[in-house]
């Protein structure tokens, strides 16, 4: 990002590709092999990650009363899968881990969608 909070765009113009080097050619029938270095331009593109934990369905008037401490059943149980969301789309499913005294997620599936 720049200085004033705009997103700096690369240049797209075909004059600016670096030359392919050979020696990068795998052997995938002629494809490149690129690094985590190429993606680089999109490191600082936000996305929201959910890590959904259960789901539970309730009435505006119950849900106006649920207050600090208030324990909330949901529809899965303990030792189940959870759902991992990128930008409200599945893309995985991991289960809860606790490191020093914090709650993270581990990945343990990855689902492959197909793209319309």
């Amino acid at each position: 990002m720049s200085d004033n909070g705009k997103v700096l765009l690369p240049n797209l113009d075909e004059t600016a590709m670096p030359p392919v080097d050979p020696s990068a050619m795998a052997d995938t029938g002629g494809e490149t092999t690129r690094g985590a270095a190429d993606l680089e331009a999109v490191f600082d593109v936000p996305v929201q990650v959910s890590a959904v934990l259960g789901r539970a369905k309730m009435d505006v008037g119950e849900l106006l009363k649920l207050g600090p401490g208030t324990v909330l059943e949901l529809d899965r149980k303990v030792g189940e899968a959870i759902d991992i969301y990128v930008n409200n789309r599945l893309v995985a499913r991991g289960e809860v881990v606790l490191v020093e005294d914090k709650l993270g997620v581990t990945i343990t599936e990855v689902i492959k969608s197909e793209r319309n």
